[in-house]
């Protein structure tokens, strides 16, 4: 899971300095970061980023509480003291010593009154990327022996690095100008201090293996120059969803290369997405780590319901998300004062697991991890078909969202990508190959900046079936991701009855892995055929579309029947005797072909 978070000067500042820095504990006045770090038992700050180059630090690097001090609270270089202390002994002037340290504007004038907003005012300093992996996860990295300790830390640390690098170089913009108006790639790249944490911020200590990635605002223009500006935050938070999908898939990758365990999908809240968890790890556990998430999750539920009552209808995805916000600041705890080592919080964590479960159900935890996956791998097949993924991603982010953009797409594709993979490595821009087949396809522009699903590519020839879709962003009786299920399940099997119709009428397809995308020709009704569509769209609901699905798979078993019927006949009675030359050739037998799915005659060529 990827969260973010916004640091400003002031209060905010002080926080990240009195607590975060020091594993979420309490830091008393007067004593030194890397003091209160050891004493809290977490490692220090370590600095990444291809930017680092120009402040003339390395990645790597631990980070003094100086350097912290001077480029995230007053986004100054670095070694700003031993610069301006040169300058001032060359007989420059004091400001305009201190103003060749500053990156890019001064905050000083951000609070100057002749600033015409009130938010400009305490301006951005970093950006707080908050990199968690999941529950069991956690639950495996506190109870398992030492080495599964070190990889799980080593696949949070790669999979971290690499989400990182994605935002630099696809994601990270730099603006100036009036209103930010002019925006481009930066020129190096970024700085970022990540802080490693232990555990949750409960008040009885609990697993929570999670990096807290402080990303500065400051970066340089890509101008001859290298002058310096900020970061377009907005084009950075815009994002979180992509790269937290990626941050997953990446964790889910490495867990499974390096440990050998596989992962299936955990339904938490009902009618909502399921989580990724490693197969095998006993479900008891995730209640024992996650006793704060069983906070948010009952106060959820509260706010959830005076939404409903309130609303008249279950929230959306942007309103769960405000109401999960408001439900965490409502049971936040205060700091836990007590300060132990990880090897002690450890031996804490295994005791009281072993006091709740037993303990068979702590030693055997990796043995049956691994016994699990070899029962994943047997039943999953770890194959991605390019044209049922695109048309999965677009089903599911049209009914969830109507109109959308790229990075949308790219995270649904990523998400599609973990449940069928399970932890196999997938190809290097599958993801962008699997987005670029939707825009290409199965979309249309809806506005300026977005675009919509394009139901007479997903429905080339059957005009009545367009409206399948339509109603399920209106209904309200079902959570938007059950909906967006439903019309994925719909089109996935349509797509598989095509395919069955090609092959029984004997035209040959090649299938690979990468399933060629559908062409991009496109037969469009006239208008007494929309006007059908219209009129069949008033009349459809969830119930057509589940009669939808049922009559292609009934085809689909059809076909199948009528196909080992040939064959077993073929076997039964043998090959056909020869003709004598004399006598004609007998034409070929052909195999029946499957019936035209409803609606329309089948596409004769590529995928619907």
């Amino acid at each position: 899971m990827l969260s973010k978070a916004e640091v400003r000067p002031g209060s905010g500042l002080r926080y990240y300095f009195r607590s975060v820095m020091v594993g979420d504990g309490h830091r008393p006045a007067g004593k030194s970061l890397r003091a209160a770090q050891d004493e809290a038992g977490v490692p220090p700050g370590i600095w990444k980023g291809r930017g680092l180059a120009a402040v003339g630090l390395t990645a790597g690097d631990v980070v003094t509480e100086r350097q912290a001090e001077l480029l995230l609270g007053e986004g100054r270089h670095p070694d700003a003291d031993r610069i301006e202390a040169e300058l001032l002994e060359a007989g420059d002037d004091p400001v305009k010593a201190r103003q060749a340290t500053v990156l890019g504007r001064p905050i000083e004038y951000n609070q100057s009154p002749k600033t015409d907003k009130a938010k400009e005012r305490t301006p951005w300093l970093a950006i707080d990327l908050t990199f968690r992996v999941p529950s069991t996860a956690h639950i495996a990295w506190a109870l398992g022996d030492y080495e599964t300790r070190l990889v799980l830390e080593l696949c949070q640390d790669i999979a971290r690095d690499k989400t990182l690098e994605w935002l630099e170089e696809s994601v990270a913009e730099i603006r100036w100008g009036s209103g930010g108006k002019h925006r481009a790639r930066v020129k190096d790249g970024l700085i970022i201090a990540v802080f490693r944490h232990y555990e949750s911020r409960a008040v009885e200590s609990k697993p929570l293996l999670h990096d807290h990635a402080l990303v500065s605002i400051r970066a340089r223009r890509p101008n001859d120059e290298g002058t310096w500006g900020n970061l377009s935050a907005d084009s950075m938070l815009a994002h979180i969803v992509a790269a937290d999908t990626l941050y997953t898939l990446y964790f889910m990758e490495e867990v499974s290369a390096r440990l050998g365990w596989a992962w299936e999908p955990r339904e938490v809240t009902p009618g909502r997405r399921p989580v990724m968890e490693i197969a095998g790890i006993d479900q008891r556990l995730i209640g024992w780590q996650s006793t704060r998430r069983q906070q948010i999750e009952d106060a959820l539920s509260v706010l959830t319901a005076d939404y409903e009552e309130q609303q008249g209808h279950l929230p959306g995805e942007r309103a769960a998300l405000a109401l999960g916000q408001q439900a965490a600041d409502r049971t936040r705890p205060p700091k836990r004062k007590a300060l132990l080592s990880l090897t002690e919080l450890r031996e804490r964590w295994r005791d009281s697991a072993i006091r709740a479960f037993g303990a068979c159900t702590v030693y055997r935890l990796t043995e049956r991890a691994r016994e699990a996956a070899a029962a994943v791998w047997a039943r999953v097949r770890p194959v991605v078909d390019v044209a049922l993924a695109a048309v999965d991603t677009v089903a599911v982010v049209y009914v969830m969202r109507g109109a959308f953009k790229r990075r949308h797409l790219l995270a649904e594709a990523r998400r599609h990508l973990a449940y069928v993979l399970r932890g196999r490595p997938h190809q290097p821009g599958l993801d962008e190959q699997i987005v670029q087949t939707v825009v290409d396809d199965y979309t249309r522009p809806a506005g300026r900046r977005m675009m919509t699903a394009d139901l007479r590519a997903l429905y080339p020839r059957d005009t009545e079936d367009q409206a399948v879709l339509r109603p399920l962003t209106r209904n309200r009786t079902a959570s938007s991701y059950e909906r967006a299920r439903l019309a994925a399940g719909a089109l996935t099997a349509r797509v598989h009855a095509v395919r069955r119709a090609d092959r029984l009428s004997s035209r040959a397809r090649a299938h690979a892995v990468a399933v060629p995308a559908a062409p991009t020709s496109r037969l469009r009704p006239d208008r007494a055929d929309r006007k059908a569509g219209r009129d069949q769209e008033q009349a459809t609901d969830v119930a057509t579309v589940e009669h939808t699905r049922r009559v292609f798979e009934a085809a689909a078993k059809m076909a199948a029947k009528l196909q080992d019927g040939a064959r077993e006949r073929a076997v039964a009675h043998g090959p056909r005797p020869q003709p004598t030359p004399a006598a004609p050739t007998p034409p070929h037998t052909q195999q029946p072909a499957l019936p035209p799915a409803p609606g329309g005659s089948t596409p004769t060529g590529g995928v619907a």
